[in-house]
């Protein structure tokens, strides 16, 4: 149970990675409140996100670090970092200049559920960039 305590109130920032070796980060638009996405983090992640101010994660499908805006531009300025009580999630309070998802919209949220509907979505925001203008290297 010390241990717990130690976690849930004490004052040491120790991140509790998963068997992957990684940990749930949640960006979030500092100013707005709006949620723009959900990614990973490996220690170097996290460790290189600390030093920069600029979030970095770890991308499962590539295996390697990814430095959100390298190619787009479009980075995030870590302004807070936020811990969870057990330590296993965080959330990244960002300023940002534009577009966070690679698919042109503010947020990787841009569908919601409709209503009434247990399998169709419908759009909930508007494109506010052209993501084949950002990312010229893959179009």
């Amino acid at each position: 149970m010390g241990a717990n305590i130690e976690i849930e109130e004490g004052l040491v920032f120790k991140p509790k990675f998963d068997a992957n070796g990684l940990i749930t980060a949640i960006s979030q638009d500092a100013q707005t409140g709006q949620v723009l996405m959900v990614a990973y983090m490996n220690k170097e992640a996290l460790d290189l996100t600390l030093e920069t101010g600029k979030a970095v994660f770890y991308s499962r499908s590539r295996q390697k670090l990814w430095k959100k805006g390298e190619e787009s531009g479009h980075v995030q300025k870590v302004q807070k970092i936020l811990v969870d009580c057990d330590q296993d999630c965080i959330i990244l309070k960002v300023s940002v200049d534009q577009g966070q998802c690679h698919v042109g919209y503010q947020s990787c949220f841009y569908r919601a559920v409709k209503d009434g509907s247990v399998d169709t979505l419908k759009f909930v925001a508007e494109k506010c960039y052209d993501p084949k203008q950002a990312y010229k290297k893959q179009v």
